[in-house]
């Protein structure tokens, strides 16, 4: 899974996924959002992000879970 504005890299932040070129973890991003924050009132805290980055981390977390394995009850998985 790829992704233009977000990385994964062992030496930044434990491996978390972050905003290419910054600290900021796409979980934070999606924490702030779940806290009823606006992308513009994340922008105000993260000036040196833009909107894209936003979406990006929100679209980085559906591709994630999309490819999920989904358990059933009985054991098997999909």
């Amino acid at each position: 899974m790829t992704h233009e504005r977000v990385e994964i890299n062992p030496a930044i932040m434990f491996g978390k996924p972050v905003i290419k070129g910054t600290r900021i973890t796409v979980e934070l991003i999606l924490r702030k959002l779940a806290g009823e924050m606006t992308v513009e009132e994340i922008l105000k805290d993260h000036p040196h992000l833009v909107a894209e980055d936003v979406y990006a981390a929100t679209d980085f977390a559906a591709s994630y879970l999309a490819s999920e394995e989904i358990v059933f009850a009985d054991g098997q998985s999909l």
